[in-house]
């Protein structure tokens, strides 16, 4: 059986969205499951939730009641939610109301930096868990360094890339690219530049989709 050319499947999300490590882990276990069906190429697109945030950062509880209008209450329910659905992908999280909530400009810049050398996925992984699983400030240059190194990059390259600006234009032209094109909530994931996946769905909701997609 022969398997079709592969999609290209770009994953809009941000490094601090709980929501868009449950959306990744479900879409590979989605694609582990079609590997005889369906080969895909992931572009991890960048989408900052909170652009403006300070260097210092901000803690989560304040800023998810301030942002969203929740009770501390209502914020600890969601996060047992995310708790249960990481845990059933294999995906730990330790967010609580000691988590604190941190630019990404830089993360991105360096994701950015990683797909040109092959090594995006890695680093994304890497990321998300040193966030949300480590509750690692990961706007930290030292940790950002660090992480690179984990995920087989130059840290000399990577230590170069963030004492300047480089791709910072190229993360701000991906963003408003994506933000011109309706997506303005992540995570969001777009197979051949046509069909939206919105949301952390679960993996059997991405393998129907993506089974669909290369077969049609």
């Amino acid at each position: 059986m022969s398997v079709p050319a592969p999609l290209r499947i770009d994953f809009v999300s941000d490094v601090s969205c709980p929501w868009c490590a449950i959306g990744l882990a479900s879409l590979q276990q989605a694609l582990a499951k079609l590997e005889d069906e369906v080969s895909a190429e992931i572009h991890f697109q960048p989408f900052e939730l909170n652009p403006r945030m300070t260097p210092e950062g901000e803690d989560s509880t304040e800023h998810l009641v301030r942002k969203y209008g929740s009770s501390a209450e209502q914020i600890d329910a969601n996060r047992a939610v995310i708790r249960a659905r990481g845990a059933a992908l294999g995906f730990t999280f330790n967010m609580d109301r000691r988590s604190r909530v941190y630019n990404t400009f830089d993360a991105h810049r360096l994701l950015h930096w990683a797909g040109l050398e092959g090594r995006q996925l890695a680093l994304k992984q890497i990321l998300l868990r040193a966030y949300f699983t480590d509750g690692e400030d990961v706007s930290a240059h030292a940790t950002l360094l660090r992480l690179a190194a984990e995920a087989g990059l130059d840290v000399e390259r990577a230590r170069q890339i963030l004492a300047g600006h480089e791709y910072a234009n190229e993360v701000r032209a991906q963003e408003q690219f994506f933000q011109s094109r309706g997506i303005h909530s992540v995570p969001a994931t777009i197979i051949n530049g046509q069909h939206l996946i919105s949301g952390g769905q679960p993996p059997e909701a991405f393998e129907q989709a993506l089974r669909e997609i290369a077969t049609a």
